[in-house]
């Protein structure tokens, strides 16, 4: 790509598992492609995942394009290994045409239709760029962080790895959504003291009346329900996950119980005031909406179940097992003996370098199941692009057979040369 201006018919940006499974269908259909990768394909799994890391959705549900899960347990919860394993399997069996080591500084529509790309390793065109490298770039932490003492040893998650890696003493974990509730039992399990800073993030079962939560809502419908029938319509996609592990075969993660058994809560990080932490009255409400979501998940569940008329063990309802006595506001680091923090507030997106009007003022691609308002300009990958599942393994197939049909006949388009692309459905 170097010595020359190449042209690709398509460029994808990006080498994780939403770009490969573009490519599969790409491939299939005979499309002339490239997949643009700035590290290696798929290494946030490795290099961005804790050691105890597992899926939190059952096995079964990973489902990319030709390459099902096979294993010997369906509903199981693949480790950080066996995660790593099941990726490279698919590589090896798709043999993407595929560059790793390659960052993409811009890319650029042309008056004529065609896209310019510039990258770390010269530029190219492309009549159609999908951008599938996600939504997660920066990690957001906070700027009251710069202010902390210079012995507080501070991580994102996406740099945690285990308990053993933080020096002695109490640790501070900030966020308790899917990576901060799992990260917090993580240390409080290896007998780490932990006070947790608590967010509004919901949570759920992981087993409910005999069955996985995973399996009852798939057959409820609800990993094909698409974004524009979601009661939050396109708000769902700013949702924080639900909390729940699957790790040691999987269970709930109650806050509460962690009270009980000496993790400290907190309602959500405010400020730094000197040596001093101060934290918004709000646990109690957290935890009770968390309790909220837990119960009403399970309550569409017991509906789902009268109404087929299953035969499942009776139906609960959770009670808390702990009430904060009150909500404590400031927490000293010193005289608590705080020695790390953990920020686990997730991240932000970064698309500077693609220049095109696609953007809110968020920064986030706006887009119809990933077709932008720019002819041959896509996005893939997303949380809840079309589906829940659109940002998993679970529901980027679809995704991407339907970028793909999109892409395949706009080139046709193009290659006639005399008429505009029909969409089949796909949006304009």
């Amino acid at each position: 790509m170097s010595a020359s201006l190449a042209h690709h018919s398509v460029l994808i940006v990006g080498g994780g598992q939403a770009g490969l499974s573009l490519s599969h269908h790409l491939q299939s259909a005979g499309v002339d492609h490239l997949v643009l990768e700035k590290h290696k394909a798929m290494h946030t799994w490795r290099t961005q995942r804790w050691d105890s890391f597992t899926l939190v959705t059952p096995n079964w549900q990973c489902a990319l394009p030709g390459h099902p899960y096979d294993g010997p347990d369906p509903h199981g919860f693949m480790n950080k290994s066996e995660i790593a394993a099941y990726l490279d399997g698919f590589r090896a069996k798709l043999q993407p045409p595929l560059r790793e080591g390659v960052s993409v500084e811009s890319v650029k529509p042309l008056p004529d239709g065609r896209f310019l790309v510039k990258s770390s390793d010269g530029e190219c065109t492309a009549d159609q760029v999908v951008v599938a490298s996600g939504g997660y770039h920066q990690p957001i932490v906070p700027r009251l962080a710069e202010r902390l003492p210079a012995s507080v040893t501070q991580l994102h998650s996406a740099d945690y790895r285990n308990p053993a890696q933080l020096p002695p003493g109490k640790v501070l974990v900030v966020g308790a959504g899917q990576s901060g509730a799992q990260i917090a039992e993580d240390l409080h399990l290896a007998g780490r003291e932990v006070v947790l800073a608590v967010g509004d993030a919901p949570r759920c079962a992981r087993f409910y009346r005999g069955r996985d939560v995973v399996d009852w809502l798939a057959d409820m419908g609800y990993y094909d329900m698409p974004v524009t029938a979601h009661p939050l319509r396109e708000g769902v996609r700013d949702n924080t996950n639900h909390y729940v592990t699957g790790r040691d075969g999987g269970r709930d993660i109650d806050l509460r119980r962690f009270a009980l058994e000496g993790m400290q809560l907190y309602g959500s990080l405010q400020a730094l005031d000197g040596d001093t932490l101060r934290f918004a009255p709000t646990l109690r409400a957290a935890l009770d909406g968390a309790d909220r979501t837990y119960n009403s998940i399970n309550a569409s569940i017991d509906q789902h179940i009268a109404r087929q008329g299953l035969d499942a063990p009776p139906p609960s309802v959770y009670t808390p097992v702990w009430q904060p006595e009150g909500e404590r506001e400031t927490l000293s680091l010193a005289a608590s003996g705080i020695t790390s923090v953990i920020w686990c507030i997730g991240f932000s997106p970064d698309f500077r370098w693609l220049d095109a009007p696609i953007f809110n003022g968020r920064g986030h691609p706006v887009h119809e199941r990933g077709v932008t308002a720019v002819p041959g300009l896509y996005v893939l990958g997303l949380p809840w692009l079309h589906t829940w599942g659109s940002g998993r393994f679970s529901g980027v197939d679809r995704d991407a057979a339907f970028l793909a049909a999109c892409i395949t006949e706009r080139r046709s388009a193009l290659l006639a040369a005399a008429r505009p692309a029909q969409q089949l459905g796909c949006p304009a």
